[in-house]
């Protein structure tokens, strides 16, 4: 009988998950196809409390602090039943800070890749979460290529997620500043945002892009 995976180390960083995925980009991210169709979700609801999703119309998403889906990088295989019960997920949230190694911040990156084409082959409709650390993920002159955006396809539907990210100056500016360079890369048809969308980040992308906001779990609880 396999062991259970408690944590990344003991499988070598989940690399059983892509076995068979194509890989993207000099650091090889493993590639979720886009949807055949665009559908957009209903609502999103973090994958803690996702048993608090009425009627499971929700889209499980990650958007809340790392150990609160560990599950679901160590032990994906056991979730995939149970998420088939919803209209789709957003793949995982894995913090990219922006003071981390660049190594962490890619390695991140990976795992939510990973997850994310696992999930896909098994039949989840999935939704590519793009999150960058540093200005090095999201700009080609330092590593010769966009990592945060490698393994999304172009033209498509994507997500993204301000809840606990914009909190100071800095964190604003990297992520208007890694936001940019997302739609220029990835060109998409639909962003989805899970928290606030603030003029400051936003306004002057609306004009080309379409965004569709969604509440963090907490401010929709407190509207009902």
């Amino acid at each position: 009988m396999a062991k259970n995976k408690e944590n990344l180390v003991d499988e070598g960083f989940r690399v059983s998950l892509v076995e068979t995925a194509f890989f993207d980009g000099k650091f090889e991210i493993p590639h979720i196809d886009a949807p055949d169709k665009i559908i957009i979700p209903n609502g999103m609801v973090p994958f803690s409390v996702r048993e608090r999703s009425q009627d499971k119309k929700d889209f499980v998403c990650f958007y809340e602090h790392d150990i609160n889906f560990r599950d679901i990088l160590t032990k994906t295989e056991e979730y995939v039943d149970e998420l088939k019960q919803y209209p789709g997920i957003i793949t995982p949230d894995c913090s990219l800070y922006i003071d981390a190694p660049l190594c962490v911040q890619i390695a991140d990156i990976y795992l939510n890749r990973a997850v994310g084409h696992y999930l896909q082959k098994q039949g989840l409709y999935v939704i590519p979460n793009i999150r960058w650390g540093d200005e090095r993920t999201y700009k080609e002159e330092f590593l010769g290529e966009k990592v945060a955006f490698q393994g999304v396809d172009k033209h498509s539907i994507v997500s993204v997620g301000t809840y606990g990210q914009i909190q100071s100056a800095e964190s604003k500016r990297f992520f208007r500043e890694g936001l940019s360079e997302m739609i220029k890369e990835l060109e998409p048809e639909v962003v989805l945002v899970y928290g606030s969308m603030p003029d400051t980040i936003f306004a002057d992308f609306k004009k080309t892009t379409k965004f569709i906001p969604y509440p963090d779990w907490t401010t929709r609880m407190k509207s009902k």
